[in-house]
């Protein structure tokens, strides 16, 4: 998994874009503008967070995501 987020952590956002999308034409009757500004707002607050960290080796780049309990070192 920590590959697999390595690697496409930048498609994340987007694919919960769409899932909000899809979640929100399902369920609810929304105008077009609200539904996207919803899904585009829930799916920014969800997704993974790049961090630039001072180390003692020197700055690293680390990878924060609510669903996990250790970050993810980029480098």
């Amino acid at each position: 998994m920590e590959n697999f987020l390595k690697k496409f952590h930048r498609l994340i956002y987007p694919i919960l874009i769409v899932f909000f999308l899809l979640i929100l034409n399902k369920g609810f009757n929304v105008d077009s503008w609200s539904k996207a500004l919803i899904a585009i707002s829930v799916a920014y607050l969800l997704s993974p967070r790049k961090k630039i960290v001072q180390t003692k080796t020197g700055e690293r780049k680390q990878l924060t995501w609510i669903f996990l309990k250790k970050p993810i070192f980029l480098d």
